[in-house]
């Protein structure tokens, strides 16, 4: 965290060279070897946060999303129709999207049924997030 919110190079060369260091371990074990391999493999798109520190260090909003789903849809089966499917997923993901945003998912749809038009739209809201993200990590 002290990276993403300072980020330069020095201790971006110092974790480059502690990977480097960890996975140059070699063991007794062909398959922990193969592993650590493998992983040492993937060291680019490991250590892209270091050059976009911006970057999640994990993906598990997007998996408790996709949770959230798969919950649904095991508690009341199936839709029967592919038009329910389709309102199903609707919205779900705006209930998601609301959530992560923190918007009252049940005052947005308030405003949206009455007109008002009072809370912004779910796109505006995430790409202002986004303006800000963008500007926070660019001055």
């Amino acid at each position: 965290m002290r990276y993403k919110a300072d980020p330069t190079s020095e201790p971006a060369e110092a974790l480059t060279s502690e990977f480097n260091v960890l996975f140059a371990t070699r063991t007794e074990y062909k398959a922990l070897n193969e592993r650590i391999k493998m992983t040492e493999g993937k060291k680019a798109a490991l250590l892209k946060v270091l050059e976009y520190p911006e970057l999640p260090l994990h993906n598990n909003a997007a998996e408790l999303g996709a949770r959230a789903q798969k919950r649904r849809q095991d508690v009341s089966l199936h839709t029967k129709t592919e038009v329910g499917a389709k309102a199903r997923d609707t919205f779900m993901t705006i209930v998601e999207t609301a959530k992560k945003l923190g918007v009252s998912t049940k005052e947005y749809f308030e405003d949206r049924i009455s007109g008002k038009f009072l809370i912004p739209s779910l796109a505006d809201l995430i790409s202002k997030k986004a303006l800000q993200n963008e500007n926070q990590y660019t001055g």
